[in-house]
């Protein structure tokens, strides 16, 4: 086991150990000194955040070039942390007291998620990492809807057990994205039991399966996995979202039922729906980008022969 190895075991450790420490805290405290809790970890961790905080420029500069300035870009990387120190310890928080969330959270559009289960073939819910997503996952399963999502598991495993136990006490089902054939076959008999499920939509998919579609004009990999499942299991795709109000508060905003635009040719059909939800992904964060996680890198994969646009100095 060489050196490299050794830090990065100490490094997953050291996460994991804080998570258990924080939710343990969280677990004993009122709700009205949660933010105070989050506003000191999010400024004693946002200094040792150098490497997301320069994945993070490098990628608002290859989404928005000169559209905005580099104070702009400043306000989006320090709101777009804070916006996600503050999900994760409200999540952990809202895991042992999810009736909060009847209080804290409020729907747009409610009814086209209702209207698309009545169709009886499940819901598959295209979002994205975006404002405080898993919050939106565990709402739908305390309203009562048969919830699940496909997560890539975390790289330790200790902490992965941990998260899944945690995510199945609040009625939230676990799919994971790998080995790819074993998420085929769950993500459809979760459909077919008529649950929601959950598809982020908006991260680099690397390798074979995927297609090359524009995201703020650059080609990016993309799985097709929801316009796959809707062929196969007739389920209707759903884009829900959710953003983070100035009070604290958070808004689920549930789009109606995307309709499949048929082509002629199935490969084309896939590419063109991809092509079409991931445009509107793109028309969310351009609207809220401080809401999105900035801190990927999107366009890491690239098609053969397409430039490198990664941002330098």
């Amino acid at each position: 086991m060489n050196f490299e190895h050794y830090v990065k075991n100490f490094q997953r450790a050291l996460a994991r150990y804080g998570l258990f420490t924080s939710a343990w805290i969280l677990d004993r405290l009122p709700f009205g000194m949660v933010e105070f809790f989050a506003r000191c970890l999010i400024a004693a961790g946002f200094r040792f955040t150098l490497r997301q905080r320069r994945i993070a420029r490098e990628s608002l500069g290859i989404a928005f070039g000169k559209e905005k300035s580099s104070r702009e870009i400043d306000g989006i990387i320090r709101r777009c942390f804070e916006n996600f120190g503050y999900g994760m310890i409200e999540m952990l928080y809202f895991m042992s007291h999810p009736q909060l969330t009847d209080r804290m959270v409020r729907w747009e559009g409610k009814e086209h998620l209702d209207n698309a289960l009545a169709r009886g073939r499940g819901v598959i819910a295209v979002t994205a990492h975006f404002g405080n997503f898993p919050l939106m996952m565990l709402c739908c399963a305390r309203q009562g809807y048969k919830t699940a999502s496909i997560i890539r598991p975390a790289r330790d495993a200790a902490l992965e057990k941990y998260l899944f136990r945690r995510r199945s006490e609040c009625g939230v089902n676990t799919v994971y994205a790998v080995p790819r054939r074993e998420c085929v076959i769950n993500a459809l008999k979760a459909l077919s039991g008529g649950e929601v499920l959950f598809i982020p939509l908006d991260q680099n998919f690397g390798g074979d399966g995927g297609v090359f579609v524009d995201f703020f004009g650059q080609k990016a990999a993309t799985a097709t996995g929801p316009v796959v499942f809707a062929r196969r299991s007739r389920a209707p795709i759903v884009p829900m979202f959710i953003i983070r109000e100035k009070d604290g508060s958070h808004t689920i905003m549930v789009e109606p039922a995307f309709e499949l635009e048929e082509r002629p040719d199935d490969e084309e059909e896939v590419a063109v729906n991809i092509a079409r939800l991931t445009n509107l992904i793109e028309r969310y964060i351009r609207r809220y980008p401080h809401e999105w996680g900035w801190m990927h890198r999107r366009w890491k994969s690239k098609p053969s022969g397409y430039p490198d646009t990664r941002v330098t100095g």
